[in-house]
């Protein structure tokens, strides 16, 4: 037997409905942390580097993880 349930609603609504806490307000403050430190000087790698160290320390294994995101994003599609 196989059961499909589709379900129309926003993210907002998925979220409300699954329980999840709304982070929109700490998002909002991580990038205005952002806009303000990157007004300040050029961003560059060592510049990312610093602020998500500062922001959320997450270990070297966390750090690989952006750092892998990062450099994927950076590499001409296949």
């Amino acid at each position: 037997m196989k059961v499909t349930i589709e379900v129309d609603c926003t993210p907002e609504e998925a979220r409300r409905m699954m329980g999840l806490p709304d982070l929109t307000p700490l998002h909002d403050h991580f990038l205005t942390r952002m806009r303000e430190t990157m007004d300040g000087q050029a961003a560059s790698p060592e510049l990312i580097n610093a602020m998500f160290r500062s922001w959320a320390p997450v270990g070297d294994a966390g750090m690989d993880f952006w750092r892998q995101l990062f450099s994927s994003g950076s590499k001409p599609a296949a």
